[in-house]
């Protein structure tokens, strides 16, 4: 996990992790421009709030919540994940974003957390 943080800060591409337990860990720095907050200044967040905070929403405003994220689907079942969807930033920007989790496994197949991606998609 500490070579994908790593490796995340040099991506141009906006990048998410969590742990096994659905902490978040880092998000670079073009995932703060899409979330409109920076990573020092979130502060701790599971995968549990993550609804609540960005409402997270279909294209016709119906609110999304654990299985019907990619990051709920990964840290639930263990699977890569995608799906379209609606989310308000930090900002007050509503963006509509293609979102991709795959999960992270290390040796011995032991799940380790979770890597999304996500970008801006026209609807």
């Amino acid at each position: 996990m500490i070579l994908l943080r790593q490796l995340a800060g040099y991506l141009t591409v906006p990048i998410w992790l969590m742990d096994e337990a659905g902490n978040l860990l880092y998000y670079n720095e073009s995932a703060e421009g899409l979330l409109g907050i920076r990573f020092d200044d979130m502060g701790p967040v599971h995968a549990d709030q993550v609804g609540g905070m960005f409402r997270l929403t279909d294209f016709d405003g119906n609110p999304l919540e654990g299985l019907d994220h990619p990051i709920g689907v990964t840290l639930a079942k263990r699977i890569p994940s995608h799906r379209d969807l609606r989310y308000c930033g930090f900002d007050g920007i509503w963006r509509n974003v293609a979102v991709s989790s795959i999960p992270i496994e290390g040796q011995a197949r032991r799940f380790l957390g979770l890597f999304a991606t996500f970008w801006e998609i026209d609807v």
